[in-house]
């Protein structure tokens, strides 16, 4: 049985970069996981990600992408790729996720397949709400996700009544007066 970590990274209170998180809460609104698929809001780790990565089989982990091209662009990154200096993950956490894979790597005790699924942000700014640009590009990112889980033999079961999603991030004061302003 294979046991997979869907893991968002980022901060929700930095705009664009609550990616990771933002899909993590929607996932878990829409859909039902089979018990070897742990989601987990990473949030932005430091290089302490290596004990939440432990143990399983695959990740999936979702972030903001610090890429060229088009705000909302969707890319995927295979684990090999990640090895190589390509994508950059959005700072303050772009050097965990690389650095833990390699430190379990070296262990053996890391996932054998991994998959980074982010897109390009617009705005990464104190109480900013999330872009129209990544609005626009979450049905992308939940159709990658949802495929990974399949081809991994974990596909989940779309829920007979979506909750809705706690996106208390997107509530605070902060993001209010943000999105008024712009």
């Amino acid at each position: 049985m294979t046991t997979v970590c869907v893991m968002g990274i980022g901060n929700v209170l930095m705009g664009d970069d609550a990616l990771g998180p933002r899909m993590i809460e929607t996932l878990d609104a829409i859909w039902r996981f089979p018990r070897q698929v742990t989601l987990l809001d990473a949030g932005t780790p430091g290089l302490d990600l290596t004990l939440f990565l432990e143990g399983f089989d695959a990740l999936v982990a979702i972030d903001a992408l610090k890429l060229d091209g088009p705000p909302g662009a969707v890319r995927s990154f295979r684990g090999e790729e990640l090895s190589a200096e390509l994508p950059v993950v959005m700072s303050p956490h772009e050097p965990s996720l690389r650095e833990s894979l390699l430190r379990l790597r070296l262990l053996g005790r890391g996932p054998r397949e991994v998959l980074l699924i982010g897109a390009i942000p617009a705005n990464i700014s104190t109480g900013a709400p999330l872009s129209q640009a990544l609005h626009l590009a979450l049905p992308e990112i939940e159709a990658r996700v949802i495929g990974e889980l399949g081809r991994l033999g974990t596909p989940p079961a779309r829920r007979a009544v979506p909750r809705i999603p706690n996106l208390w991030w997107e509530r605070s004061p902060a993001c209010a007066s943000a999105s008024l302003a712009g």
